[in-house]
């Protein structure tokens, strides 16, 4: 895709103006949406999509998490309370976390037209930070198990899931992509990683092509996931690393939550012939953040 068809398509993909309000996609999600969602709770069976918090430095982890403890009481004869830090850089490429709006900007807009110059400083974010979902981000939640249809165990780095695909997919899972929606796309990512070891996914991993975004506005879901951070790379797009991320957090206004645990969710929906679950997501309420670390929750 070169540069000419990729602003075309941020053109045909964009909602500025659409919504009277920073929340974006997340409007498609009312309570009428987050009742039928609970609808889909039979079986009573929860499953995280999210990692474990990494403290262990590699090729994926560059900035690991630090945990310690602060206040240890311990021995015979002690009674008190054993008190923990942590502290962590949640963008990048091994903690689960959702994108807010103010995470990306494009050509100095950010989504709605913001200029990213007035919207945030080191202070943090006055547009669009990670407070649109301080109320919780609860609805139909649907898995897109890419590297099952394939027959494999993972896609390949560098594979680029394009439209076709997607729809094939869900043909083949006998479902259907909804407005408002909370869609994840499975490439096999940690299965490839618990195979073959760590490796530095910033330039090389399997993700949406920026043409199966048009797919997806179409159905105007609400919420993106990926067990990597939704980008194939290398980038197809010449000149944008991240290319999904400035269609999604710019043009869509659509949030973005990377670096899911998809292997647990896949092994459970193939149990039980299910791919549509009530997910329920909880960020912290961070004034000005860019995303948050996250735990995504489907409960089937």
């Amino acid at each position: 895709m070169d540069r000419s068809e990729f602003d075309a398509l941020f053109e045909r993909v964009r909602t500025w103006g659409r919504w009277e309000n920073d929340r974006g996609s997340l409007n498609h999600i009312g309570p009428r949406e987050v009742a039928a969602a609970t609808a889909l709770v039979e079986d009573g069976r929860s499953v995280s999509l999210s990692h474990e918090l990494d403290t262990e430095p590699g090729p994926d982890n560059p900035t690991p998490a630090e945990h310690r403890i602060i206040d240890l009481n311990v021995g015979e004869g002690v009674t008190g309370a054993n008190k923990d830090y942590v502290g962590l850089a949640y963008h990048g490429k091994s903690v689960t976390h959702l994108d807010a709006f103010c995470h990306f900007g494009h050509e100095g807009r950010m989504y709605g037209g913001v200029a990213s110059s007035e919207a945030i400083d080191i202070d943090g974010a006055r547009f669009g930070d990670v407070r649109a979902g301080s109320a919780g981000i609860v609805g139909r939640g649907l898995l897109l198990d890419v590297a099952r249809h394939r027959g494999v165990d993972w896609l390949e780095p560098g594979t680029a899931i394009r439209s076709a695909e997607l729809a094939d997919v869900a043909a083949d899972q006998q479902v259907s992509v909804r407005i408002g929606d909370i869609v994840f796309v499975r490439t096999g990512h940690a299965a490839r990683r618990a195979a073959k070891g760590a490796w530095d996914p910033s330039n090389f991993s399997a993700g949406l092509h920026p043409a199966s975004m048009a797919w997806l506005a179409e159905r105007q879901i609400s919420v993106l996931g990926s067990d990597g951070d939704n980008d194939a790379r290398p980038s197809p797009v010449e000149g944008l690393t991240s290319p999904v991320h400035v269609l999604a957090l710019v043009a869509m206004g659509v949030h973005l939550v990377d670096n899911t645990n998809l292997e647990d969710i896949a092994l459970v929906s193939e149990e039980l012939g299910r791919w549509e679950f009530l997910c329920v997501m909880s960020p912290l309420r961070l004034v000005g953040g860019t995303g948050s670390p996250i735990n995504p929750v489907a409960i089937f």
